[in-house]
């Protein structure tokens, strides 16, 4: 089976953490950039999907990261790659997140960007996993292979799920902040290079990833919570958790770099949000500090966010009462197109209450602090 229980992945999975051993509460991770911190460990209080960097490199080139100037496909820096990503998983395991890894696919190596898998409903209610519902996402060709390992790994968790029908690509789109939900959408491209005047003789069309046509569905999730529709118009940002992410307590706050969506959409935020609203700079937006993850419940609140973000845009999260935590997954933006929250698959607050003995099982196998044994 793909997910035994012990969380046997092959030797090639282990290399890293036996170089860099995992003790819970122990080390360091960079909490600022050019410094060290360490966070002690903590109760579980929220869990993620993270998936296994094993086999992490460019093979559809979906969007403007993954390809050169000339349209070549980008070659990963594997090792750089790995310990980057061992580096989030321990950062959030310290500060008590459950992370679940999603075992390797050779096929599949849009694994490592879970964020893309589907949306949990209701994502912060407190309630056991099997209570809520996964509704899995309905991907581009290039990463439609993923869906049945999500849609096993989530079962296996215990967590129901569902489909959805219309092109779609989960909580990158659709995800709350407030009161209300986001769903972030734009217009889907057969991807191709076109001719055009200027060097190179020829561009690629992108697209985005989400379609209007998802709203009828995700509306019919949310139930009587408002659905705020967004357009993307920038495919460097072809996502909306590239251009925006809700953070804080309530998720109450949203930075958003509003030259990445339609006009109008940009002037209906700033009404709704007033001054919960921090605008990002193009220096910020570039780096995607957007693709940020946030925590925050009564132990307190911390965003996860990419290194080299500006101190001014720190300063304006300290402003709110809420500790930034800065790490570099830099490769898999400048390779692949995704930072921090694209490398993570909200499972919302977590309890193991109610779950049955072989759910509870494949939990502890595929926990990250199991699966990564220090040796």
């Amino acid at each position: 089976m793909p997910f035994a229980g012990g969380g046997d992945m092959g030797d090639g999975d282990r290399r890293e953490p036996r170089a860099v051993p995992v003790t819970p509460g122990g080390g360091a991770e960079r909490t600022q950039a050019g410094g060290l911190g360490a966070a002690p460990a903590r109760p579980v209080r929220r869990a993620v999907l993270m998936g296994d960097p094993t086999h992490f490199a460019i093979r559809g080139g979906a969007n403007p990261h993954t390809r050169t100037r000339w349209g070549r496909r980008k070659r990963v820096d594997r090792q750089r790659a790995v310990a980057q990503w061992h580096g989030l998983a321990r950062t959030l395991e310290r500060y008590g997140v459950a992370v679940f890894v999603v075992p390797p696919a050779a096929a599949c190596p849009g694994l490592v960007y879970p964020a893309n898998a589907g949306i949990l409903h209701p994502i912060e209610a407190p309630w056991p996993a099997a209570r809520k519902r996964f509704h899995l996402s309905n991907l581009l060709p290039t990463r439609a292979a993923e869906q049945p390992i999500y849609a096993e790994f989530l079962q296996r968790l215990g967590v129901p799920t569902a489909r959805l029908e219309a092109a779609f690509e989960g909580e990158a789109d659709f995800f709350p902040v407030g009161g209300r939900y986001l769903f972030t959408h734009g217009a889907i491209e057969r991807q191709r290079f076109v001719p055009r005047f200027g060097i190179p003789p020829y561009r690629r069309v992108y697209g985005f990833r989400s379609e209007i046509a998802a709203l009828a569905e995700l509306a019919a999730i949310a139930m009587d919570v408002d659905v705020l529709p967004v357009e993307l118009v920038n495919e460097a940002y072809y996502h909306g958790d590239t251009v925006l992410c809700s953070w804080g307590p309530g998720r109450r706050f949203l930075f958003a770099y509003l030259e990445g969506i339609e006009r109008r959409a940009a002037a209906r935020l700033g009404a709704v949000l007033g001054d919960d609203l921090v605008s990002l700079s193009a220096e910020d937006a570039a780096l995607y500090a957007a693709n940020s993850y946030s925590l925050a419940d009564e132990d307190g609140a911390c965003v996860f966010m990419p290194q080299g973000v500006s101190e001014r845009l720190q300063a304006q999260v300290r402003d709110r009462g809420v500790t930034p935590i800065l790490v570099d997954v830099s490769e898999f933006l400048r390779k692949g197109g995704g930072s921090v929250k694209c490398m993570i698959g909200d499972l919302g607050p977590w309890t193991d209450e109610g779950a049955g003995e072989a759910a509870l099982a494949f939990r502890r196998g595929r926990r990250y602090t199991s699966v990564y044994q220090a040796t």
